[in-house]
């Protein structure tokens, strides 16, 4: 594996790999890497011939400052883990690389409407952080492919999104939830709960398989949205969110809507969980 801090390097051997006609894969990550991270890059390596994952904690996605302070950071580990998963490039960028004239006023990439609603209403500015860089890091790398979790479902369509409107030649590529056996969704922020929290943690998932078994019986969204967060809150969860919007559009369900998606998130002490769970209907 090859490792690289700085941007001109980096592209040089992406130039060789395009002159080869090999595809190559990008798998953007913050780090502290878990199984759901090494499945993203097993998955990449099915359908390209060379994997690049990008480590970099983006302070511009952080819509609370002890957020950003607090992330979990493990490179020597992830550097272990990545080289174990035979991948080709780590790019493990700093912060002065990715915005080099400063956080105060950077160019920024907007996807109007998407990413003010449902989970960036309740974080204003983080998904145009979230934007911001994945634009950067396609314009760096050049990836044919770009592979993301479903975890992160909303940002999963806003990128599709900005794909489409800025012409951005990559394919998008979108891998399963990867969940523990208890049924948590594995993230890398699980690695700051408690002891205590980390056993209750798994009630998150149950709440939204019983509010999938709601809509299937025919109840509003907004009653199952209502009833699952009193549920959560009695669990000692304090809930964000819960939306119940169309899985294609993220509007509203109609009676033309085929899926239904329920977006969750709560926190569990300080740490913010998120989940969801598609329905057909």
């Amino acid at each position: 594996m090859q490792t690289f801090s700085q941007i001109a390097p980096l592209k040089t051997l992406i130039r060789q790999y395009k002159a080869d006609q090999l595809r190559v894969a990008l798998v953007p990550t913050m780090g502290h890497l878990h199984p759901g991270h090494l499945h993203l890059i097993e998955y990449a390596k099915q359908i390209a011939d060379k994997v690049v994952v990008s480590i970099f904690v983006n302070p511009l996605q952080f819509d609370r400052p002890e957020d950003l302070q607090n992330y979990p950071r493990s490179f020597k580990a992830d550097q272990q883990k990545l080289a174990e998963a035979q991948t080709d490039i780590l790019f493990a960028p700093d912060e002065h690389t990715m915005y080099p004239n400063g956080l105060d006023s950077p160019a920024t990439v907007h996807v109007a409407g998407l990413s003010e609603a449902l989970e960036g209403a309740q974080r204003p500015g983080h998904f145009l952080g979230v934007t911001t860089v994945v634009a950067k890091l396609f314009h760096i790398v050049q990836p044919d492919v770009a592979c993301f979790g479903e975890k992160d479902f909303q940002q999963l369509a806003i990128i599709r999104r900005m794909c489409e409107e800025l012409m951005f030649p990559i394919e998008i590529a979108s891998v399963p939830i990867v969940r523990h056996t208890d049924g948590l969704a594995m993230s890398s922020r699980n690695s700051l709960l408690s002891k205590t929290q980390r056993a209750q943690a798994p009630l998150f998932a149950q709440t939204l398989r019983w509010a999938a078994q709601q809509l299937a019986a025919g109840l509003a969204p907004q009653q199952i949205s209502q009833m699952s967060t009193q549920k959560l809150n009695e669990l000692d969860f304090k809930t964000d969110a819960i939306d119940i919007v169309d899985a294609d559009s993220l509007g509203p369900l109609s009676p033309e809507s085929q899926r239904a998606v329920i977006l969750a998130a709560a926190y569990l002490g300080e740490i913010r969980l998120i989940d969801n769970l598609v329905v057909k209907l």
